[in-house]
């Protein structure tokens, strides 16, 4: 076992599956150098590399922001715990193949929800629960996106139970965010623990921003040469500016917001120092109502007058296309092992978490007898946002959601409660303790569906937490998945890399890859002309 200083006190939860033990309470197979390596560098070691890594996070701007007991917001180091999570080539084989075909049924789904309503006609998902989603997005009614592919960056989070088996908690299909975590984690990791990586065959993440820019430039429509892409985000004061400047700067493309775009003759172009350009795919990261305020919300100041009036002629492709949230309803969760079925005519591989819809009374009224047993969330939040977890209620709080569900029962779902598996997390001491873990991959659908192995492990820091979402207090970790005989899959570590200084990451906030981005950028053909800097302060 581990060295006690380590692990003194190692209480696995009950009904909990533990990613580093196996019940005997040896280390399970795949992560036994792991934990020789831990053994190897003791507690000192870790306390040593965790202060470096705030450092480094401070200084270069990967931070997250908090609130005080006084209620003021301030900045912290962004939550990277140094104990990676391991996953072997076989349960990732498992995972990759459940989320292509899942991915392949929601994209069927959102094709279909605006054209044929084959599902609908069928009595396979309700008409009236499709329509009175939030999310579904009448002005492209009847729009086909370029190449049929509406779903091009999914991240859907991942749990496993306590038989160790994976299921899928929700989709996420709309703006997926996070994947500029798992690529700063493994660079992280590689300088802060490069011990860890001796003799380990991790498989390489650093490669997504191309397989990103491939899988955009896939679904341009007919462009002349190469496609011209760009990052379309709200502006700095968006809480994920960091990730959005950062896939820029890695694809090489421009970081435009709305004023840098402009349609006419029902085509996109982008205003440079060189004239007007014109612009072939958007990967957009703000939501649908911010889009146009043409079709959408008139008062949004974010979107581009008659964006969809050039989606729906076909000259732009957007991505993810518009309209896709309806995939990622709560509410609509429930029927996708149905989709799968009907579209696929397959059985899932990743199966739900059991889900129960409000809104029959029967059904409602067997859910609020079991309220103490239940998680309860609200259909279309995000980000952990009203999550109600019944067995950590008290009487007054389970009376409270009871009234919630009973006054408005179609804004919420149940689930039974997943005992989410435990990982090895350093506490603050130098000694590791279980704490429960979600995973998030990433896929890319273009002409194809390629996901990048392992994804954004996210770790409920406090001890019993199952919240894991960092605007709740969470943090994360470096997914590892091991090649485990796959002669095409990459060492972990680059020859030489142990011997490199701790990583000088730019500062996003302050210039560093926003900056840097545009430099590249003038290089190549022309600055925008009218990007904002990241002060947040636009040139007169």
């Amino acid at each position: 076992m581990l060295a006690d200083t380590l692990i003194d006190g190692y209480a696995i939860p009950e009904g909990c599956y533990d990613e580093l033990l196996a019940p005997g309470g040896e280390p399970r197979a795949h992560v036994a150098a792991m934990v020789q390596t831990l053994r190897r560098m003791g507690p000192q070691a870790l306390l040593e590399a965790g202060r470096r890594r705030d450092t480094i996070f401070m200084q270069q701007g990967i931070t997250f922001e908090v609130a005080g007991s006084d209620g003021a917001r301030r900045d912290r180091p962004f939550p990277l715990d140094l104990v990676p999570r391991v996953l072997t080539a076989g349960e990732w084989t498992v995972i990759k193949r459940g989320l292509a075909q899942r991915i392949r049924a929601l994209n069927a789904f959102v094709d279909d929800v605006y054209h044929a309503r084959e599902i609908v006609r069928a009595g396979v998902v309700p008409w009236s629960l499709i329509v009175s989603r939030p999310s579904f997005a009448r002005p492209v009614h009847g729009i086909r996106a370029p190449g049929g592919v509406y779903t091009h960056v999914s991240g859907c989070d991942l749990v496993r139970g306590g038989d160790g088996g994976w299921r899928v908690l929700e989709d996420n299909v709309r703006t997926p965010s996070g994947i500029s975590y798992v690529l700063e984690n493994r660079l992280a990791m590689t300088r802060l623990m490069p011990e860890l990586f001796a003799g380990q065959r991790v498989r390489p993440v650093e490669n997504y921003p191309s397989l990103l820019l491939e899988a955009l430039q896939a679904v341009a429509p007919a462009p002349e040469s190469e496609p011209t892409v760009v990052l379309w985000t709200p502006g700095p004061l968006n809480s994920a500016y960091f990730e959005h400047a950062f896939l820029a700067r890695e694809m090489g493309i421009e970081l435009v917001e709305a004023s840098d775009l402009v349609v006419r003759d029902a085509t996109c172009y982008m205003r440079t120092t060189a004239g007007l350009e014109r612009v072939h795919t958007i990967y957009r990261r703000l939501d649908d109502d911010f889009i146009d305020p043409l079709a959408f919300r008139a008062d949004s100041m974010l979107g581009v007058p008659g964006l969809v009036r050039a989606y729906r002629a076909g000259s732009v492709a957007i991505a993810n296309a518009i309209g896709t949230g309806v995939a990622d309803d709560k509410a609509i969760y429930h029927y996708v092992p149905e989709m799968i079925r009907f579209y696929l005519t397959e059985e899932p591989i990743l199966e739900n978490v059991p889900t129960y819809l409000l809104s029959d009374p029967k059904l409602r009224a067997w859910v609020l007898g079991r309220l103490h047993e239940l998680v309860i969330k609200p259909t279309s939040e995000s980000g952990g946002k009203g999550v109600f977890i019944g067995p950590q209620a008290s009487a007054a709080e389970l009376e409270r959601e009871a009234t919630l569900i009973e006054a408005e029962p179609e804004l919420f779902i149940a689930q039974e409660l997943v005992h989410l598996s435990t990982a090895p997390t350093e506490t603050g001491d130098g000694r590791l303790a279980p704490r429960h873990v979600d995973l998030r991959p990433f896929a890319l659908f273009g002409e194809e569906i390629r996901i990048v192995p392992g994804g954004l492990t996210r770790v409920a820091l406090e001890q019993g937490s199952m919240i894991v979402n960092s605007s709740q207090g969470g943090g994360s970790k470096d997914t590892w998945v091991l090649a485990d005989g796959d002669t095409h899959a990459e060492p972990g570590l680059p020859p030489g890399l142990a011997a490199r200084e701790p990583p000088r990451l730019p500062d996003v906030r302050f210039g560093g890859w926003h900056g840097q981005a545009q430099q590249q950028q003038q290089g190549r053909r022309g600055a925008v002309a009218t990007a904002a800097d990241p002060l947040g302060q636009r040139p007169a």
